[in-house]
Parts: structure tokens; sequence; C-alpha cells
């Protein structure tokens, strides 16, 4: 069905697309660890290529060294937010005593973080192939083009967004950036792999008014994306507690406050909305159906996330299950913005 040029970008798109949340899976992991300092610099690990093992391999006096390293690191990122009008967040970041702090080197740790990285650098490729393949669609569907290429610069200020996630010392607003950055990353794969499968071939888009359901599915996308913010809300209050040492871990849920509480409710909202669309779509589609196999997706992922999100609040936030939410609600966006895509009505 597709020239060869064609089907090699779609591969390749379709291989991003699993790097991309492997790179979302390994972020996870190195949350829930509290490894998100386990390299003190950027982009190499303790100025090595390949990371120390023991301590014995630390370069001498390294933490004096990268202290003043973020520092410098962080007045210029303080100079950029101070020239978008931004002069009181600019003035914590200059003034962060945390970023001061010395973090003892843990092998796990850096490894661990290590690993994110090179997951990273194998996305950063992927997402480079892409675009170089894209140009396939240069004449066909130059938005294709554009948004591959696109996607390489967003790819390129995520990582160094990274950079100053370990220059500011894991500074709460940034990771929630990068996380709703990584988000758009994989959505505009998403839709680069959905405009390429769908020019050839059209059988599975819808051939009568889908208004109504695509309208569920993008407040449902939208619910979720509010939702994720308010998620890393809770994340960035429980990691506090846990780095102050201050509270038990099985008291952190109740001491979260709000922020919480408004994450529990748009939860429910999402099931929710979630069975009624599953519902809809069932009763529209074929069981055949991409549609139809994508709404047991999402209704499948939205209860694990449920199930993830009551063993969190009740087992006193256990780390396995903190990444398991992150990456379910990853996935769950995937799909839900795949989906809505397929709800596009069939052009004659």
């Amino acid at each position: 069905m597709y020239p060869a040029g064609e089907k090699r970008f779609i591969n390749v798109n379709r291989f991003t697309i699993i790097v991309l949340f492997l790179v979302i899976i390994a972020g996870g992991v190195v949350r829930s660890t509290g490894s998100g300092m386990g390299c003190p610099d950027w982009p190499k690990c303790f100025n090595r290529i390949v990371p120390p093992t023991s301590v014995s391999q630390l370069p001498e006096g390294y933490e004096q060294h990268y202290i003043e390293g973020r520092v410098k690191k962080n007045e210029r990122f303080a100079k950029i937010i101070d020239f978008f009008g931004y002069s009181k967040m600019a003035d914590r970041i200059r003034h962060d005593k945390s970023i001061l702090e010395h973090e003892e080197f843990n092998a796990a740790k850096t490894w661990t973080e290590y690993i994110n990285r090179l997951v990273g650098v194998l996305a950063g490729f992927a997402l480079l192939f892409t675009a170089v393949y894209s140009f396939i669609y240069i004449k066909s569907k130059p938005s294709i083009v554009i948004w591959s290429v696109l996607n390489v610069f967003f790819v390129i200020f995520q990582a160094w967004l990274g950079s100053i996630v370990v220059s500011t010392n894991l500074m709460p607003w940034i990771i929630t950036t990068h996380m709703l950055l990584a988000l758009l990353i994989v959505g505009v794969s998403i839709y680069t792999f959905y405009s390429a499968t769908t020019l050839r071939n059209k059988t599975i888009l819808v051939n009568y008014p889908s208004t109504g359901l695509k309208a569920i599915a993008l407040f449902s996308l939208v619910i979720t994306l509010v939702q994720v913010v308010f998620g890393t809300e809770v994340r960035e209050t429980i990691d506090h507690f846990n780095a102050e040492g201050l509270l038990a871990r099985d008291q952190w849920i109740d001491a979260i406050g709000s922020n919480y509480f408004i994450h529990r409710i748009l939860a429910y909202v999402t099931l929710l909305i979630t069975v009624v669309f599953f519902f809809l779509v069932k009763n529209r589609f074929s069981k055949s159906s991409i549609q139809s196999q994508y709404a047991w997706v999402i209704l499948i992922l939205v209860l694990i996330q449920m199930l993830s999100g009551i063993i969190l609040a009740r087992f006193a936030v256990p780390a396995f299950a903190q990444t398991t939410h992150l990456v379910i609600a990853s996935l769950f966006f995937g799909a839900q913005y795949y989906l809505m895509l397929l709800m596009t009505k069939l052009k004659r």
C-alpha cells in the first residue's frame, strides 16, 4: 500500500513513539528513586562519558566545582526569565539555597540517571531520522515535514531544559514544564504517524459527522492535561516531604492539601468521561474497527491508573506505584490523542 520511502518513515516514526514512552518510563524511575541529581553535571556525568561506580573515581573537589557551575548556569537562566518579565521567579532562582547543597555520591542513583540520559539520546536520534525521512512528504503532505522538523527543535529545547532541571536542583515548576513538553513531543510524533498512515489508507476514518465524539475526546484530553499538571504538583509536594523528612510516609497524602483534592476529583471526572465515551464509540463502530480497539485501550488504562492512584493513597506512596502512575498517565494521554485523531471525518 505504501511506497518504500513512506513505509520507512512510518516504521521509524512508530519506533520513535515507542522510544519516547521509554524515555518517560526512565524519567519516572528517576523520580521515584530520587535519582534526579545522580549526575551533578550535564551532558556528561561527573565529567565522564561513562559515569563512576565508586567514590575513588570521582574528580577531586568536584562538589564545589559543580556547585559553582550550577550557580553560573542559573544566573544565565534567571536573566532569560527576567527578560520575559518574571522578575520574582528569577530572583527566587538566584537565591535558592538548595542549589548550593551537595548530594552525596550514590552509584545506583548515578547509573539510574545516566541510563535515563542514554534513552533520551536514543530518542533524539530517532526524532532526527524521523525528520530526515519525512521529506518524502514534502509535496504530498508538507505538514508532516514541518512538524517532524519542529519536533527536533522541541527535543533540543527539552534537552536544554533537562540541564536546567539539574542546575536548579530539581526546581518544581521546571519539572512540570519538562513533563508537559515531553507530552507535546509525543503528541507531535503521534500526529505525524497518523497523518502518514491515513494519507493513503483512509478506510480507518469515519464517513459520517463525528463532531460530537471528537468534541468529547478533545474535552477528555484537556482534562487529562490539567490532571497531569495537578498530579505533578502533588508529586513535587511529596518530593518535598521526602527531602525534609519531617513527616512519616503514611502522613504525606493527608498533608498535601487542595492540589491532591483537585487531582482526585479530576480522576473521577476522567473515569466518567472515559466510560461514557467508550460506550458511545462501541455503539458507533464495529468491534474490529481501530476506534473500538483504542476505546478498549483507554478504558483499561484509566482503570489501571485509578488502581495505581488508590495504591498510592492507601499504601503510603510506594515507589513502584509512583512510576506506574506516571507511565500509565502518559500512555493514556497518547491513546486518547490518537483516538481523537481517528474521529476525523473522511473527506470526499
